[in-house]
């Protein structure tokens, strides 16, 4: 399996105050340690390791953190060997507990080389190293490339597994203009259906209903008494029908008769039958739809009650709009844009969104949308130009009320953007944490940019290629102002 490999920090002198393996020469006392750091396509090996030195064992205490959720890969089949000119030596771990495991290892050779970790089933992750052949250089060597840990903020692995926390390598990308708004959430039109008077009369609730109600397809909703309106009375209008219906069948059947005998012409006899099926008809479906000089009005699909429209006992005309019933399914996002951008409308990529009072903010892809329309004009009163968004409910979308929008544009260059998580606020500056080691973090300061909800662009303050916390910079921040925590609290190597 190919191997990635990639550069080596060094942890600084005191930074894993729990060690044994202090080293004095000519009364200056070493005890710094390699830190080793690859990442692989799934998996971030961390290894501490005290300085390789020639004929002199060295332990290792390898850290194992799988990339998608950065928690500890434990009870993982894992050997580690050292590679330098050719002659390889060999370690298997000598204890493995909660994604952390140790070796024992032996330089038999000086020179560069690589320490290569082997997670059977997996993984192989190269790392490069040095074996020296005298211990005071390799100490020396250690210690001039270490970190200056008095600046830097030490949160260890462990404390690391125990919250959410990741961590993410910076690299151009493409971020376009935003345009911040308010959007308001209406139901989409295919999923929302009117429910209206069929007849003339006097409207009763037929159970109690009230706006939010989930009513299922075809149950009775309301009625309404026809009877007792003096102009289109229903009973009249169902007794009128039953007459034309019982002339035009008598009158249908008479020719039938009589055509026979071919009395009647067979025109006669179609225009015969259309009448009495006509008539037919529409005296079937008053008796249906209004029993008893009453219209039943159902709900004609499953869903929501989300407005009414009449109160219980009111006269209603036929045609009169009663209630509304949506499924919530679909919504619409309407967001009101400036005139000014109406130029940059036709770049529009993508949106963000969140619901006022959450931090939770929703791409469009999340919610399986897209952009329906923008307006070409500026309608009802206002000077806004309208943009129109379709989105699946599925984070619990209240229609009628309003969500912050973030209108993305596309872009033509690629520029840093971190998520918003990343960013820490102090006193109205702005930082981040650098990783200098999977435990060892610089807190840098930053120029903002435009945020598009779920991401900052970054005018100034990092580099392509370093990697800074993505999920976890306050438990980082907390650490550093806490002031008490050691870089090892907690370690068990």
């Amino acid at each position: 399996m190919a191997a990635i490999v990639i550069s080596v920090a060094v942890a600084g002198c005191h930074s894993h105050s729990g060690h044994d393996h202090e080293h004095e020469h000519e009364g200056h006392v070493h005890d710094a340690s390699l830190a080793l750091t690859v990442y692989g396509s799934h998996v971030e090996a961390f290894a501490d390791v005290t300085p390789l030195v020639v004929g002199e064992e060295s332990h290792i205490a390898l850290h194992l953190s799988d990339l998608m959720k950065f928690k500890p890969i434990e009870n993982a089949a894992v050997d580690v060997s050292l590679n330098v000119g050719g002659k390889v030596v060999k370690a298997e771990p000598t204890e493995a507990e909660g994604g952390i495991y140790k070796f024992e290892i032996e330089p038999q050779t000086t020179g560069k080389g690589e320490l290569v970790v082997a997670i059977r089933g997996g993984e192989t992750l190269r790392m490069g190293v040095t074996v020296f052949d005298d211990e005071h250089e390799a100490h020396e060597a250690a210690e001039a490339a270490a970190h200056n840990a008095d600046v830097a903020v030490k949160f260890t692995k462990e404390q690391s597994w125990k919250v959410d926390f990741a961590t993410g390598e910076c690299r151009p990308e493409p971020f376009g203009g935003v345009i911040k708004t308010v959007g308001r959430i209406e139901p989409s039109p295919s999923d929302q259906r009117v429910v209206v008077a069929a007849a003339s009369g006097v409207l009763t609730y037929s159970r109690p209903i009230v706006e939010g109600q989930q009513v299922a397809a075809g149950a009775a909703l309301f009625s309404i008494d026809a009877s007792t309106t003096a102009d289109d009375n229903l009973s009249v209008r169902l007794s009128r029908a039953r007459s034309d219906y019982e002339f035009a069948r008598q009158n249908y059947e008479r020719k039938q008769a009589l055509a026979a005998d071919r009395i009647v012409s067979e025109a006669d006899l179609l225009e015969a039958r259309r009448a009495y099926e006509a008539a037919k008809a529409e005296y079937e479906a008053l008796q249906r739809n209004f029993a008893g000089g009453r219209q039943t009005v159902v709900a004609p699909i499953a869903g929501y009650v989300t407005a009414l429209y009449v109160g219980n006992g009111e006269y209603v005309e036929a045609g009169r709009q009663i209630a509304a019933v949506s499924q919530n399914r679909n919504l619409y996002i309407t967001a009101e844009i400036q005139p000014k951008y109406y130029d940059e409308l036709k770049n529009i990529a993508s949106a963000n969104l969140r619901r006022l009072n959450s931090d939770t903010v929703y791409s469009l892809a999340d919610l399986g949308g897209r952009m329906v329309s923008y307006g070409r004009s500026t309608s009802g009163g206002s000077a806004l130009v309208p943009v129109v968004f379709e989105v699946a409910n599925k984070a619990e979308l209240l229609p009628g009320s309003f969500v912050d929008m973030y209108i993305t544009l596309r872009s033509t260059t690629d520029c840093i953007a971190v998520p918003v998580d990343a960013v820490v606020e102090e006193m109205g500056n702005y930082f981040v944490f650098v990783q200098l080691t999977p435990e060892l973090f610089e807190k840098r300061e930053v120029a903002l940019g435009a945020t598009d909800g779920l991401r900052y662009q970054i005018l100034s303050g990092i580099k392509s290629g370093e990697r800074i916390v993505t999920r976890g910079a306050v438990m980082v921040k907390l650490a550093q102002a806490s002031g008490a925590l050691d870089a090892h609290s907690g370690h068990v190597h």
